[in-house]
């Protein structure tokens, strides 16, 4: 008999596009400040948390866990953790495993953004219907944010005829596949971009993260 899952939070709503949830945590070997960033504490939660409640509101159920460590399992018992199905490809290995983990489109997030809102979450994955890529417009170098994004099964294919040609860039494979993005305009609707895709990469954007968090609450 399978072992029962925990019920998603009783405010989650499944888009009307079935999309499952992924939380990328990277790999093993980075840590921070003696902890894997993601379980560090903002506002007194761990990011993971408030990352996986993010997703599980926005897709109506628990997400995947994709991390390498050896003591991944134990970070989240609740969620089904994987490792990277091919180790050494950074953001695109992450991108990669939870495509070949589930038979649909799935929806991943970076598991060290504190303050992305379920509700834009779940405008990505409405969204999603009709392409193989759809992420967020977002104010940074790229224009796009790929590590908070819904992405199908052809992807898959793509990103390995992509790590073939010794290509490791998050969005390398994008031309050979159908992307849409949600416009800049509708993601600000959910506040700045440069805090909803807010990353903890460092001691001084712990601090930051602390900052924003106080002045602002759970609406950053």
């Amino acid at each position: 008999m399978p072992t029962p899952q925990p019920a998603a939070p009783r405010s989650a709503r499944p888009p009307v596009f079935a999309v499952r949830g992924a939380v990328l945590a990277g790999g093993a070997a980075r840590r921070y400040a003696g902890l894997p960033k993601g379980l560090l504490e903002v506002g007194g939660r761990r990011v993971v948390d408030r990352v996986v409640e993010a997703v599980a509101a926005a897709t109506g159920e628990l997400p995947l866990l994709v991390a390498n460590a050896p003591d991944g399992v134990r970070w989240r018992a609740d969620l089904r953790t994987i490792p990277d199905a091919q180790p050494g490809l950074g953001t695109l290995g992450g991108i990669y495993t939870a495509v070949t983990a589930v038979p649909g489109p799935v929806l991943c997030v970076a598991w060290d953004m504190p303050f992305l809102p379920a509700g834009l979450l779940r405008a990505l994955a409405v969204g999603a219907e009709g392409f193989d890529v759809f992420l967020p417009e977002s104010a940074g170098p790229r224009g796009v944010e790929p590590l908070c994004a819904v992405y199908g099964p052809r992807c898959a294919p793509a990103i390995e005829r992509q790590v073939a040609r010794g290509d490791l860039r998050a969005i390398g494979f994008h031309a050979h596949v159908r992307v849409g993005t949600l416009p800049l305009d509708q993601v600000r609707a959910f506040g700045d971009p440069a805090v909803l895709f807010f990353n903890v990469n460092a001691p001084e954007d712990l601090l930051r993260a602390e900052e924003v968090w106080k002045r602002c609450g759970s609406s950053p």
